[in-house]
């Protein structure tokens, strides 16, 4: 079963679905700054463009391009900055 999702109006845009017992979900962040929440962790892979990403507990942003992944913990929230349109892959852990 496919789950869509939208957020900041509509800036954020993803499809949830579940494979092999996990759930992820695939999307788009067009260019601005978002704050996400989590209740589980989350490993997020930049699929195409960047990702510039202010993690929990961190002072300092850290850019994330295309092949590259981070991992957020359950129950935070996190700082995202887009500076051209980007997809990623959610995977929750």
């Amino acid at each position: 079963m496919l789950n869509t999702n939208e957020y900041f109006d509509g800036n954020v845009k993803s499809i949830g679905f579940e494979a092999e017992g996990a759930r992820s979900s695939v999307g788009v962040m067009l260019p601005g700054s978002y704050t996400f929440g989590t209740a589980a962790p989350e490993r997020m892979t930049v699929v195409k463009g960047a990702i510039s990403v202010k993690l929990p507990g961190h002072v300092d942003w850290e850019t994330y391009n295309a092949g590259d992944d981070f991992e957020v913990p359950g129950d935070a929230s996190f700082d995202v900055k887009i500076e051209e349109t980007t997809a990623y892959l959610c995977d929750y852990l």
